[in-house]
C-alpha cells in the first residue's frame, strides 16, 4: 500500500461488489455530461486518481489522448492493469492525491470519484493539483450530497461525523464550484442492491435502510465539484 493512503472501506475489501455499484450508478450519464459541460476530453491527458479496479478507464480511453490512473493499493491497482492491458494510451500507476507519480503541468483533466478528496483534510492533494494540471485544465471531484435524496439520508445516518455544511465551506474556500446532479442507482436484481448497501454501511444501518426501502432503485444525488486552472 502507497504511504499515505486511507483505506477504504468498500472497494478495498469486496472489489467484486464494488463493480455491482458501479455499474448502477448513475445510468443516465449526468456526471460525464456535467464534466463535458466545464471541459472536454477529447484528446486530452487525463489522470484518474484512485482509479480502484480501473472501471472508469475505458470511458475516458475512448476520446482521451492518454489515461494515467492512479491507484495507493496494489490488489486494485493490478486489476486495472488487467482490464486495461489491450487499451492504448492507457497506464495504471502506484500513487496517491497527496504525490501523482506525474510530471508538473502534464495533465489537462483530474478526475476523481469517491477517492481521497472528502474536504477537508484534502489539501495536500490539491496542492498536487495544482502542480500537475495545465493551464486551461480541469479537476473534477465526485462527492455524496448528504443534504438530500435517499442515500443522502442513508450517509447522514451512516456517517453522522460528516458535516455537509462544512464541506461544501471548504471546497467553496479553496475557489471549487459545484454542479449538483441526482445521479441515481439501478440495480439488475434487488440481491445486488442489498449487496452494495451492506459494503457501505455498517450492518446495523444497512439492516434499517434495507427494511425501509423496496425495489432495486434508489434516488442519489451528488455533488460534482470542480475548477478550471
Amino acid at each position: 500500500m502507497a504511504t499515505g493512503a486511507r483505506p477504504s472501506p468498500n472497494i478495498w475489501n469486496t472489489p467484486e461488489i464494488y463493480e455491482l455499484e458501479n455499474r448502477a450508478a448513475d445510468p443516465h450519464g449526468r456526471i460525464e455530461a456535467a464534466m463535458a459541460s466545464v471541459r472536454d476530453w477529447d484528446g486530452a491527458d487525463v489522470v484518474d486518481v484512485g482509479c480502484g479496479s480501473g472501471f472508469h478507464l475505458p470511458r475516458w480511453a475512448e476520446r482521451a489522448h492518454s489515461v494515467t490512473g492512479v491507484e495507493p493499493y496494489p490488489p486494485l491497482a493490478a486489476l486495472a492493469r488487467r482490464r486495461t492491458r489491450r487499451l492504448e494510451g492507457v497506464r495504471v500507476l502506484d500513487g496517491t492525491a497527496q504525490a501523482l507519480p506525474v510530471p508538473d503541468a502534464s495533465v489537462d483533466v483530474v478526475h476523481a470519484r469517491w477517492a481521497y478528496f472528502f474536504g477537508p483534510g484534502c489539501e495536500p492533494g490539491l496542492a498536487e493539483l495544482d502542480r500537475v494540471v495545465r493551464r486551461g485544465g480541469a479537476a473534477f471531484v465526485i462527492d455524496n450530497d448528504a443534504t438530500r435524496s435517499t442515500f443522502g439520508a442513508w450517509f447522514r445516518r451512516g456517517y453522522p461525523m460528516v458535516d455537509p455544511a462544512a464541506v461544501e465551506r471548504f471546497w467553496s474556500a479553496h475557489g471549487w464550484e459545484r454542479i449538483p446532479i441526482d445521479m441515481g442507482w439501478s440495480f439488475t436484481s434487488r440481491a445486488d442492491l442489498e449487496a452494495v448497501v451492506r459494503i457501505e454501511f455498517s450492518p446495523e444501518v444497512a439492516d434499517a435502510v434495507l427494511a425501509e426501502h423496496t425495489g432495486t432503485e434508489v434516488d442519489y444525488a451528488v455533488n460534482l465539484w470542480w475548477r478550471t486552472f
